[in-house]
């Protein structure tokens, strides 16, 4: 029997007891579509996570810390540290503060390019043209950025007048009107001096962001107004106060490779400073999906190896089942390969049947959620919840074949190994 009339013996030989085969291949179904969908999901928001970075353009700054022993590590409370500030993160976070020494320590370190203190600013409220007020954040632009805008321009950081890039979502409660209505229009921003009186300037909006990653760190200022903010905020409170830092951006060469970016790392890290680039920065949250992406797919693993045993039951039944064919094939000169590869391949054509299955019909239900994604995460847009990759996709198919024919191994060993008289005398 030439190779060819094996494969296709044992095609139609795979569905030959339609039910169990069935139901066989429905437990493959289950497992390789669990399996497409967790590494759909994963491919997706990875994606996105890299695209975010790409489209933000800033690739050669890093934010550095002062490194420091966490005391509050352990159980208890902490022991009061007079150089800690409140740092960005859950409540009750916080960093020891940098200082201006600190600053020039930083920036005399080999590779370090340029170096800004980031000052931090705690906006009270936000409103326009007297209406009602709404908190706000506001977070650090640094040149070469760029945010995702549904009108207007990013913000201007030479410009001698306060500019704020707005988030969509303060359109509506500012009463801004649209997006293109904002633009040129004045808000008042709020902030508590050092003596506890609270002041207020005024910025004019120059572009309005779309809802995002970056946008949901809060508004972008221009440096004019981040300076008025800071010099309002700190009237009256004490010099040693107004030079401590949360953390600082720090300007490097990219061009120079990741070697070259890791060895500013370690320097900085030998002088007593934490850096981390904004890919690292987001790549936090890479990990934390690739781990629950990871964790479901040990459940799609399982849900495989189950229908993995299925296919040995349903192999063992259908070598017992053929005994007398296998009987009658072997005297007629088949040898125990062939036997061997006509089960084994059976096994296969199981498996990829599952297997193609799982993963069209996963691709299937990612171009439905695809279509409403942007209704279920508005404020993730350009989010392709479930991404497919056609070598990820076939390396569900030929895993899940491969795993169908490890399982079909022993079946088949079983029948090629049987006694040619014997069989023939099965009743």
């Amino acid at each position: 029997m030439r190779a060819v009339d094996i494969v296709g013996t044992a095609f139609r030989n795979a569905f030959r007891a339609k039910l169990r085969t069935s139901l066989t291949v429905l437990a493959i179904f289950i497992g390789a579509f669990t399996l497409s969908v967790t590494n759909g999901l994963g491919t997706g928001i990875n994606r996105y996570i890299d695209d975010t970075v790409a489209s933000v353009g800033v690739d050669d700054v890093m934010t550095v810390t002062k490194a420091s022993d966490d005391e509050a590590a352990g159980d208890g409370p902490a022991e009061y540290d007079p150089d800690r500030i409140e740092a960005d993160g859950p409540p009750g976070t916080t960093a020891v503060a940098l200082t201006d020494d600190d600053i020039d320590t930083i920036a005399d370190v080999a590779g370090v390019l340029e170096i800004e203190p980031v000052k931090d600013v705690a906006v009270d409220y936000v409103r326009h043209d007297g209406g009602d007020r709404y908190t706000l954040a506001v977070s650090q632009f640094v040149p070469g950025m760029e945010v995702e805008l549904t009108a207007g321009d990013q913000v201007d950081l030479d410009a001698d007048d306060p500019q704020l890039v707005l988030p969509e979502d303060y359109l509506e409660p500012l009463e801004l009107g649209g997006a293109g209505d904002a633009l040129g229009r004045t808000v008042e921003l709020a902030v508590t001096d050092g003596t506890g009186t609270q002041v207020t300037t005024e910025a004019t909006v120059v572009g309005v962001a779309e809802p995002g990653v970056i946008a949901m760190a809060g508004a972008i200022p221009n440096d004019a107004l981040t300076e008025a903010l800071y010099d309002l905020q700190s009237t009256g409170a004490p010099e040693s106060e107004t030079t401590r830092y949360g953390e600082a951006s720090v300007w490097f060469d990219a061009g120079a490779g990741e070697e070259a970016t890791q060895a500013l790392q370690d320097r900085l890290a030998d002088a007593g400073y934490t850096a981390v680039t904004l890919e690292e920065q987001l790549g936090t949250i890479t990990a934390v999906i690739d781990a629950i992406v990871l964790v479901l797919n040990g459940f799609a693993v399982i849900a495989l190896i189950a229908a993995g045993i299925g296919i040995v039951n349903t192999l063992f039944m259908a070598v017992q089942e053929r005994t007398r064919e296998v009987g009658l094939m072997k005297a007629m000169g088949l040898s125990n390969g062939r036997v061997f590869s006509l089960f084994s391949i059976e096994a296969v054509v199981i498996g990829l049947v599952g297997s193609a299955l799982g993963a069209l019909v996963a691709i299937g239900v990612g171009q439905l959620v695809g279509g409403v994604s942007g209704e279920l995460l508005p404020d993730l847009p350009g989010l392709t919840l479930l991404a497919f990759e056609p070598v990820t996709v076939a390396a569900v198919v030929l895993g899940v074949m491969a795993i169908a024919f490890l399982a079909g191994n022993l079946p088949a060993l079983r029948a090629s190994r049987q006694d040619p008289i014997s069989s023939l005398r099965y009743e």
